[in-house]
């Protein structure tokens, strides 16, 4: 790779319709921002999936780069916290959708946005925990806040097997939980076990419609990354006074219930944003992660595929068939 010039995943769009290819692009043509970075790795997101098949007008120009995370090594700076050499992670703030993004050997950004690799995990590790495993851990957190504790009873996930969804339910095992996994493929139950699942049950159980606006109450708490049917029915069926992490939609963006779980039993539904969280939250929530999330699940979770990949990959998780984590290599 010519210095002045670096690998990347570019999108672009003609009569209508999007390609992606991997090619050779100009550093010239990099957003504006104060810190360059050199990437080692990114991931692949449920959003990522999205904006490779132009889904959501997610993407407001092209060419584009996609790719809402990455890690890697400044190599330009002039931001005052952040140095040459220094090794940082980026999730959010609109970059893969708003700003070129990681699926790429080099990226430029706002210092503001940045977050220094914690100490204990790589590159590659810190990818493959990326915005899923972030998001969990803020959904965690609220919940915590909320004041769950494991005498609170059984805490369900739903999507267990996606990225989010994995990645919560080996958090919550590590912290004393016992976890309820839901999944639409239950051939998956032996690997959702094996990250500390006590049950696993089929999302049908929780897809269909029960007709009633209160069930039989169950769950201490619950971390929904699938949106609704799922989460109506996952709302019914909290206990007195519990809480629903809500951080995803890959059910569908619409949620038909009844007021009933909030007024009769005092159910909260909290919401999400790992994309624009302010950055004492993130902090907090990666220095979380480094110690809640066992690193040998997290290696378990997790496969390696090179950047070419990722346009095929985009149909998987769509079609919610990738399992865990998927770190991108950008060198490769």
């Amino acid at each position: 790779m010519a210095g002045d010039r670096f690998k990347a995943l570019l999108l672009e769009e003609a009569g209508g319709k999007l390609s992606a290819k991997v090619t050779e692009v100009e550093t010239g043509r990099l957003p504006p921002g104060d810190v360059t970075i050199a990437i080692e790795c990114s991931t692949l997101n449920y959003k990522d999936g999205m904006v490779i098949k132009g889904l959501g007008k997610l993407v407001r120009s092209y060419p584009h780069v996609p790719g809402i995370d990455f890690a890697g090594r400044v190599i330009e700076s002039a931001h005052p916290d952040w140095h040459v050499g220094d090794k940082v992670v980026l999730t959010g703030w609109h970059v893969g959708e708003r700003q070129w993004g990681g699926y790429a050997q080099r990226a430029r950004v706002k210092g503001d946005w940045l977050v220094a690799l914690p100490s204990g995990l790589s590159a590659q590790q810190a990818m493959a925990i990326g915005t899923a495993g972030f998001t969990s851990m803020l959904a965690v957190l609220a919940l915590e806040r909320h004041n769950l504790t494991p005498d609170d009873g059984d805490v369900l996930v739903t999507g267990a097997a996606g990225g989010v969804g994995s990645i919560a339910v080996a958090i919550l095992a590590k912290l004393g939980y016992r976890v309820v996994a839901s999944t639409g493929r239950m051939s998956e139950a032996p690997f959702l076990k094996s990250l500390g699942a006590a049950e696993v049950i089929d999302r049908a159980v929780l897809g269909a419609p029960t007709g009633r606006p209160l069930d039989t109450e169950r769950w201490g708490g619950c971390i929904d990354a699938v949106g609704g049917t799922t989460l109506a029915t996952a709302l019914s069926q909290m206990k007195l006074g519990a809480a629903v992490a809500s951080c995803g939609l890959a059910g569908g963006p619409k949620l038909e219930t009844t007021v009933m779980p909030f007024l009769l039993r005092g159910v909260a539904l909290l919401g999400i944003d790992s994309v624009l969280k302010p950055m004492p939250w993130r902090r907090t929530a990666w220095q979380r992660l480094q110690h809640d999330l066992p690193l040998d699940k997290l290696n378990a979770l997790t496969t390696y595929e090179p950047l070419g990949r990722v346009p095929e990959l985009a149909d998987e998780i769509l079609a919610g068939r990738v399992r865990g984590r998927v770190v991108v290599d950008v060198n490769a």
